[in-house]
């Protein structure tokens, strides 16, 4: 049985097929991102995921793609903490960018970009991964992703930079009192999946101006650090992965434009092609 993982920062897809490929399992839980939390959260949300845990005791290969395990450090830790749950299967854990580069590449070269809760970049040459800058997380990084957003929301509810109209939507639709934004920013886990959740904020609100504008500039920033510096942008198929992405398409392709870029294909949640990626190939 092979049990395939494709795990952002905000949630995990989990898919179980048995030894024919056939799909027998497939659930959801909480992001398990080994920068961000420590293991006994991990812990919990497997622990409490019965799915789950109804393959413990089966023959198992874990295929785990996941946003901060760009690391060896990390994907290490999360592979321990896997294999403390699920004993006898045989884990590999993968960074995020390479589920995104098998859900959509086809196997042929390509740039491929996440936007999502986090955001990345690589260009696959048909065998190999290249970066052109490691992910610092969403501290530093992760332009155009649903916690940069975020934090330019924020920032300009805070620093009174929001058109009145958006401001008055914006205090009815969260609870911004400055101690709460402060405790889940500084002392609650997955701060990133926090700020992410202001994001929605954007989808409903898309066609104002100001919303338009705050979103071109974050997806201009994210061509320039992360597309532009591939040598090949412009040869190139160019492909997106995640919510941000889908949902602000339209906005995407005219900065791509912009850019003297097409964009290739986007796909909202990569999963379902990435079941097919294992289905066709033997690990």
């Amino acid at each position: 049985m092979i049990l395939i993982a494709d795990g952002g920062s905000t949630k995990v897809d989990w898919v179980a097929l048995d030894d024919t490929k056939k799909e027998v399992l497939r659930t959801t839980t909480l992001g398990l991102n080994p920068s961000v939390l420590i293991k006994q959260e991990i812990l919990s949300i497997i622990n409490n995921t019965p799915d789950l845990l109804s393959l413990q005791n089966k023959a198992l290969q874990i295929h785990f793609y996941g946003a901060g395990c760009g690391s060896s450090i990390a994907a290490n830790s999360l592979h321990n903490i896997l294999k403390s749950v699920f004993k006898t299967a045989e884990i590999f854990v993968y960074e995020d960018t390479l589920a995104a580069v098998y859900a959509s590449t086809h196997s042929k070269p390509g740039i491929v970009c996440i936007l999502g809760t986090g955001s990345n970049s690589c260009y696959f040459d048909g065998k190999n991964i290249i970066t052109n800058a490691p992910s610092l997380g969403y501290t530093l990084m992760d332009e155009a992703s649903g916690n940069y957003f975020g934090k330019q929301l924020l920032r300009d509810f805070y620093y009174r930079k929001m058109p009145r109209k958006i401001s008055l939507k914006f205090e009815n639709s969260f609870n911004l009192d400055i101690d709460i934004v402060k405790t889940n920013l500084y002392k609650n886990s997955n701060p990133n999946v926090y700020l992410a959740s202001f994001a929605k904020f954007m989808f409903e609100h898309k066609n104002e101006k100001y919303i338009r504008t705050l979103i071109k500039k974050g997806f201009q920033d994210f061509f320039i650090y992360r597309i532009l510096p591939f040598e090949k942008n412009t040869k190139t198929p160019i492909y997106f992965i995640g919510s941000i992405a889908y949902f602000f398409k339209d906005i995407l392709e005219q900065v791509a434009l912009e850019n003297k870029l097409t964009i290739t294909d986007v796909i909202q949640r990569p999963i379902d092609n990435l079941i097919d990626f294992h289905r066709e190939n033997s690990f």
